[in-house]
């Protein structure tokens, strides 16, 4: 019991939804504004609709080709075989981003909007987590 209330403060202190699949106007705002400059990797947590795959790695495909010119770069992308303990998630991707403005440019371009459907059938449910280097690295 202890342990779910401290998650669900942590969660709540850092606007994470499970539930969802996108980021909405506010929490991308805040992110922005925390945009430093420096390179991050946004770690996302997947969990696939009924059939999603196939739809997901069509997308990933896609994507590849807006963020190699972006200087982003996959750093894995891998599906769960089985959690050692808890429950999983069906999949996980890691990008590597030169800025926070980077990816919100990514998101914003039309050849991203014309993909992001793809990834919206594709899954049910999301986490994405940025994540910044610790100092000294």
């Amino acid at each position: 019991m202890r342990m779910a209330r401290w998650y669900s403060a942590l969660c709540a202190v850092l606007d994470l939804r499970l539930v969802g699949i996108e980021p909405g106007p506010d929490a991308l705002e805040r992110f922005r504004a925390g945009d430093t400059g420096r390179p991050f990797v946004l770690v996302q947590l997947l969990r696939f609709a009924e059939g999603g795959l196939p739809k997901y790695l069509q997308y990933s495909a896609s994507a590849q080709t807006l963020l190699r010119p972006l200087g982003a770069q996959v750093l894995y992308a891998g599906q769960c075989v089985e959690p050692l303990f808890g429950e999983g998630w069906d999949a996980i991707v890691v990008v590597r981003y030169p800025s926070r403005a980077a990816y919100l440019g990514m998101l914003a371009d039309p050849r991203y909007q014309s993909i992001a459907q793809l990834r919206r059938e594709a899954l049910r449910e999301a986490s994405l987590l940025p994540m910044d280097d610790w100092p000294g690295r």
